[in-house]
C-alpha cells in the first residue's frame, strides 16, 4: 500500500514520520518552494523541530507523480492553500479507490466554509474523511502516546479502513466518528481558546482563570458547532475537549505561542514573523465572529481574541472588557 503526505510542513513530515512503517511505499509532496535540499536529499529537516525520515520515503514537488497509486492521501496543507490543491487534484483525477483526508484545522475565509464542504466543492466524487485529535508535533516526534479521531460521511467503511492502516501501536490510536461536522468545527475552534489561553498565561492570571477560561470557552465551540448540525458528544470527545486542552495547556501549540505574545503586548504581524509558520486560529477568530453573527451567537473570548488580533486593545484594556460584561447566568 502507499501512502502519500501532501505538505512538507512541521505536521505532514511529523505524520510521515509516525506512518512510515505501517505502509510498502511512502511519498511526501511540497511546493517547490518548500522543499529544501536537505529534505530532498538527506530526508532531514531542522526547523522548525528536526526530523529525520526513512530512505524509502520519496519526496517530490510532481504532484501527479505522487498521487499515482496512493491508497490513501494525507492532506497537511494550510487551510488557505487546500482550495487550491484540490483544483489541481480535480485536473489530474483521483480514482474511486483512493481516500483523501484532511487535517488541516480551521475554517476558509471568507467564504466560512469546513475543509470538507471545501474539498467536496472542488472533488464531488472522491472518498473525503477528516483526521482530528490532540496531536502536538513535538510530541508525537518524542515518541508520547496520543489518539485522534476519524470520519468520513456516510462511509463507515471508509472510517474503518482508515483506522486500521494509520494506527500506531502504542503510539498513535484512532477512533472512528460519524460526525464529520463536530470533528471540524472542534478541532478548528479550539485555536482560538488556545490564543485565549496563551494570552492569560502571559499575563500571569492563574490556573483559576485557565479553569474558567477552558469551560467558556469550551461552551462557545459547543454553541457554535451545534447550531451548524455538529453532535454535542462529540465536542466533549477528542476532536473537541481533547484537542483543547492539550493546545490550552502547552507552549508546544502555535496558536497558545501566538496568545503568549499578544498577552506580552506584541503585534500580530510581528508575531507571525517570528514565528514563521501558520497559527490557524488567527484567521479562524475572524471566521468564528461572523459565523456567530450569522447565527446570533455570543462568542465573548472569541470576539475578544479577533480584537486582540485585529485592533489596537490593550492585553489589560481586554480583560477589563472580558470581566466586566454584563452579568448573566451560566
Amino acid at each position: 500500500m502507499k501512502l502519500t503526505v501532501l505538505g512538507a510542513g512541521c505536521w505532514g513530515l511529523t505524520l510521515t514520520w509516525l506512518l512510515t512503517d505501517n505502509f510498502e511505499k511512502v511519498c511526501v509532496w511540497g511546493r517547490e518552494q518548500d522543499i529544501s535540499d536537505d529534505l530532498r536529499l538527506n530526508k532531514h529537516t531542522a526547523k522548525p523541530l528536526e526530523i529525520q525520515l526513512k530512505d524509502k520515503v520519496e519526496v517530490t514537488s510532481d504532484l501527479e507523480a505522487a498521487v499515482k497509486d496512493a491508497d490513501i492521501i494525507l492532506l497537511v496543507v494550510a487551510t488557505s492553500g487546500i482550495r487550491d490543491v484540490c483544483k489541481k487534484l480535480a485536473q489530474i483525477g483521483l480514482k474511486d479507490n483512493q481516500v483523501l483526508v484532511n487535517t488541516s484545522k480551521g475554517l476558509e475565509l471568507p467564504s466560512l466554509m469546513r475543509m470538507s464542504e471545501v474539498m467536496k466543492e472542488e472533488l464531488p466524487e472522491v472518498n473525503i474523511a477528516i483526521l482530528s485529535g490532540p496531536t502536538l508535533a513535538k510530541e508525537v516526534l518524542m515518541g508520547c502516546p496520543t489518539a485522534a479521531s476519524v470520519a468520513c460521511e456516510n462511509k463507515p467503511e471508509v472510517s474503518k479502513f482508515l483506522q486500521e492502516k494509520l494506527t500506531v501501536p502504542s503510539k498513535f490510536r484512532l477512533y472512528t466518528n460519524d460526525d464529520v461536522i463536530g470533528l471540524e468545527l472542534g478541532g478548528s475552534l479550539k485555536n482560538v481558546i488556545a490564543i485565549a489561553s496563551g494570552f492569560a498565561d502571559a499575563m500571569k492570571l492563574g490556573d483559576n482563570c485557565r479553569g474558567a477560561l477552558l469551560t467558556r470557552g469550551m461552551a462557545e465551540i459547543t454553541r457554535v458547532s451545534v447550531a451548524l448540525g455538529a453532535k454535542p458528544a462529540t465536542l466533549y470527545g477528542l476532536s473537541g475537549m481533547g484537542d483543547l486542552i492539550a493546545t490550552c495547556s502547552s507552549p508546544m501549540s502555535r496558536n497558545f505561542t501566538v496568545g503568549s505574545m499578544l498577552g506580552h503586548g506584541k503585534k500580530i504581524n510581528d508575531i507571525l514573523s517570528e514565528l514563521g509558520s501558520v497559527a490557524e486560529g488567527v484567521k479562524t477568530s475572524k471566521a468564528v465572529c461572523e459565523l456567530a453573527k450569522k447565527l446570533n451567537i455570543e462568542v465573548p473570548i472569541s470576539s475578544a481574541i479577533y480584537e486582540a488580533v485585529y485592533t489596537d486593545i490593550t492585553p489589560h484594556e481586554l480583560l477589563d472588557k472580558l470581566m466586566n460584561r454584563k452579568l448573566k447566568g451560566e
